[in-house]
Order: C-alpha cells, then sequence, then structure tokens
C-alpha cells in the first residue's frame, strides 16, 4: 500500500518538475519561491499518516515572543499546516495527515499551502526577528557603496530612524 502512496508522491514531484531524493519513506527536495528563495521540504510516508515538514527560518536573532505570537495567530488563519519549531527554536511549518489525503489534487493544495505560507511569510519573520542585523547590513553597504538589492524589501522601515 505503501508503494501506492509513493508512487503519487514522485508523481506530482515529477509533474511539478521538481528535483527529489528518496531515502526509504522519505522524500526531500525544495520548493521555489520568490520572497523565500527555496523551501526545503521533506515528506514522510508513514503507517497511517503522510508527515510534511519544511523549513522556513532558523531561530530568530530578537524578539523571540513577537515572533513566536505573530506565528501563532497566523496559525489561526492557515489550511493544512502549522508553523512550529525544532528543539532549537528554527521555524518550520509542519502537518500530519491521514493516508486518504495521499492524491495529486491533495498534494498541489498542501505543497502549495506550504510554498504560500512560507512564501508570504518570510519578510515579516525577518523584519521581526531579525531587524538589528538586517538593519546593520544595511548601513554597512550604504557607508561602502555595496549593493542594497537583496534588502529592497526593507527599505521603507530600514530608512526609518530605530524605534
Amino acid at each position: 500500500m505503501s508503494d501506492a502512496y509513493g508512487q503519487v508522491i514522485e508523481q506530482w514531484l515529477d509533474a511539478n518538475e521538481i528535483e527529489w531524493t528518496r531515502a526509504g519513506e522519505s522524500w526531500s527536495f525544495a520548493l521555489p519561491g520568490e520572497k523565500k528563495l527555496q523551501t526545503p521540504v521533506r515528506l514522510d510516508l508513514g503507517p497511517h499518516a503522510l508527515g510534511v515538514h519544511a523549513f522556513v527560518c532558523r531561530k530568530p536573532d530578537e524578539n523571540f515572543e513577537g515572533v513566536y505570537r505573530w506565528l501563532l495567530e497566523k496559525n489561526m488563519r492557515m489550511y493544512a499546516v502549522a508553523f512550529g519549531l525544532d528543539q532549537l527554536g528554527d521555524i518550520y511549518l509542519d502537518a500530519r495527515l491521514p493516508l486518504t489525503t495521499v492524491a495529486v489534487e491533495e498534494l498541489d493544495n498542501l505543497l502549495g499551502s506550504v510554498l504560500a505560507y512560507a512564501d508570504e511569510s518570510f519578510n515579516t519573520i525577518l523584519e521581526l526577528g531579525f531587524a538589528t542585523s538586517i538593519r546593520k547590513e544595511w548601513e554597512w553597504r550604504n557607508l561602502r557603496g555595496e549593493s542594497t538589492a537583496n534588502l529592497e524589501a526593507f527599505r521603507g522601515w530600514l530608512e526609518r530612524e530605530p524605534g
């Protein structure tokens, strides 16, 4: 039976032209995004459920309570997956779904949600949890005439005075 579910997973990955690797009953791959350029994902096929684990961001440098509160509030409005933390405080999107959901159409909905939530949340997580580091990098690059192209999404709050 798990072979049939594995074939569905591989069919979805191949149809979406996503490079993947398989180790036993686990598939690893990356979903391409816009704000978050890649979201690493692992699917684990268990005897009763499909586990979805997607890395979003490392542990915030600061404002942990603000970041985690924002994630919990966002969880209330999300489909199928939820934000969670690992033992290091790194941020993931995670789900456990019954095997009956392992169909091409539902994988499309599920992994589309993973991609959308990771991508749309990424800059907010960075602003809330890494503001000091981003501001220092912005100032350092401006002082030296270096490109700030990959920081443009933060220009609005970076050009305002801190606080």
